[in-house]
């Protein structure tokens, strides 16, 4: 660019001369760990089923036979643990931290495995979540894995930022729900994950209808949708849209999310 001050940290733009700040360093991972693919799963604001996403991703990847883990970034929102009906503590001593694992066999690490009253509020500022984060990932044994799903917060604030920068993130999954609104947001998602250099999987269109029981008729609850026009515009191959099911919240609500049937994310998971 012509008028390129070549301070790519002060800049937006996702030119061909962008560098990464040599400065920023992967975090490390134990010498008892091997995770093969990491693959965050986000949303540009809150309420639009990320971590129900993120769950059943995580169930149908383990179902189709793959070592699974998931990290809980959402440190002041964590509700992994309760998706999945976890409620024993995580175990580890200074050296190391042990995942708990659901009864599929999942592999799974979170702040409120760690609280010792899971309702207490995590009332930190952003460069204590981002070290608690690189700590998940270089301190917890997770073993040999497959897959592992990054739930993180809504946005595009620290802590993903911390995640993009400190974990070897493969791609991401945008979960979002038809308003235009939200669609804004998407895309605000997506260019973050352009400037950070990361690929987008797929985006994942939750409430995208509601399908009625007794005439099999779909109906647009909150409008028709645009997100084939923004996979389109970002050239995003992969789009999944989920039916409003109240089963999926009665499922994590009771920490059931392994029992669901969700064949709509079957596909998607392989691809990931």
């Amino acid at each position: 660019m012509a008028d390129c001050n070549h301070d790519c940290g002060s800049c937006s733009a996702n030119c061909g001369e962008r560098q990464e700040d040599p400065g920023i360093q992967k975090a490390p991972m134990n010498s008892l760990s091997n995770v093969k693919k990491v693959i965050g799963v986000v949303s540009g604001k809150g309420g639009v089923g990320k971590s129900s996403v993120t769950s059943m991703l995580a169930v149908a990847a383990r179902k189709a036979g793959l070592n699974v883990a998931i990290l809980d970034a959402d440190i002041t929102g964590p509700s992994i643990p309760k998706a999945f009906g976890i409620t024993e503590k995580a175990q580890g001593n200074d050296q190391m931290i042990l995942p708990s694992v659901t009864k599929s066999g999942i592999k799974t690490m979170s702040i409120n495995l760690l609280l010792e009253d899971e309702t207490d509020p995590v009332v930190w500022r952003g460069p204590i979540l981002g070290g608690v984060i690189e700590q998940f990932w270089s301190d917890v044994v997770w073993g040999d894995i497959d897959v592992m799903f990054v739930d993180m917060p809504p946005g595009t604030g620290d802590v993903a930022l911390t995640v993009y920068q400190s974990l070897p993130v493969d791609g991401i999954v945008i979960v979002t729900s038809p308003q235009e609104l939200v669609g804004m947001i998407v895309e605000k998602a997506v260019k973050m994950a352009e400037m950070m250099n990361i690929p987008v999987s797929a985006i994942v269109e939750n409430m995208s209808y509601f399908k009625c029981p007794e005439c099999g008729k779909e109906h647009k609850i909150f409008g028709e949708s645009n997100i084939d026009e923004i996979a389109a515009k970002y050239e995003i191959q992969a789009v999944a849209k989920l039916p409003m099911n109240p089963e999926i919240a009665k499922a994590c609500d009771l920490g059931a999310i392994e029992d669901l049937q969700c064949d709509e994310l079957a596909d998607l998971a392989k691809l990931l």
